[in-house]
């Protein structure tokens, strides 16, 4: 009796080619066309790879470089981002890798600081263009999608509402980021950034940042969610093997103490 072919998989994205003899492995593959394995691996930069997957074509050298700087910035959002703080959790309590990273993948993926935050403000970005006005009044009626299953959003998408101006990070990523070419709505969002802060009291955020980056890219709002939980993945993955090594007392951060503890409150 003879053995049936495996039917092919197609994409539009990847293609690969068995290996005489075995086709359960892999002889070649191509990217959009790209050898992998025979052109690109040695030759191509991680962020060409990035955006091939992503687009039919490469890109500028300037959108390239952008990507990259921004790749740098998200990277690793430090122990106080609460993603990956998650994650050092899981590498404190012995969890496995996975568990790490799939703690900083939920807790990074909502609308305070997370990946959601990002799509809605690219969202904002496709509905107000470069038109101060249409933000200021935009910013705190996020377009919402019918098969949404996030909360509603408590802030306006792109901003710390807990803080009336940007940290200076927010500020150097959006500097070093409109200084490439190819950023109209990263050196319009420098030139509006006090101006929006004030009418909406609150700081522009590095999620905010980020999205006018994606825009620029050509990044539609969920392929922006996807490469900001990505991007930030290296610094969740570092802080969780680091607390791995160390013991529970040395989780390098201040006591929680209650506001409203009952036993303190009996005991006075």
């Amino acid at each position: 009796m003879s053995e049936r072919p495996l039917p092919l998989i197609h994409t539009e994205i990847w293609q690969e080619e068995p290996e005489p003899g075995n086709r359960f492995a892999t002889r070649a593959a191509y990217c959009r066309g790209y050898d992998v394995y025979g052109e690109m691996v040695g030759n191509a930069r991680w962020v060409e790879m990035l955006f091939l997957l992503f687009r039919p074509e490469l890109p500028t050298p300037a959108a390239l470089d952008l990507l990259e700087a921004l790749a740098v910035g998200l990277a690793n959002p430090g122990p106080r981002d609460p993603s990956v703080h998650a994650a050092m959790c899981g590498g404190i309590a012995g969890s496995n890798a996975a568990a790490s990273l799939m703690a900083a993948l939920g807790v990074g993926a909502g609308r305070y600081h997370g990946a959601r935050d990002v799509h809605d403000a690219m969202l904002l970005w496709a509905q107000c263009g470069m038109d101060a006005d249409a933000w200021k009044s935009g910013a705190a009626n996020t377009p919402r999608s019918s098969a949404d299953v996030w909360p509603q959003a408590e802030h306006p998408p792109g901003f710390e509402p807990h803080a009336k101006t940007a940290a200076g990070a927010t500020c150097a990523l959006l500097d070093a980021l409109a200084r490439i070419e190819g950023t109209p709505r990263l050196r319009w969002l420098q030139q509006q950034r006090r101006a929006l802060e004030e009418a909406l009291d609150m700081g522009l955020e590095m999620s905010g940042v980020a999205a006018a980056a994606f825009a620029d890219l050509g990044f539609n709002p969920a392929e922006g969610e996807m490469l900001y939980l990505l991007l930030r993945l290296p610094g969740a993955a570092a802080h969780a093997l680091e607390q791995q090594r160390k013991d529970y007392t040395q989780f390098p951060f201040y006591p929680v103490e209650l506001e409203d503890d009952p036993a303190r409150k009996e005991a006075t």
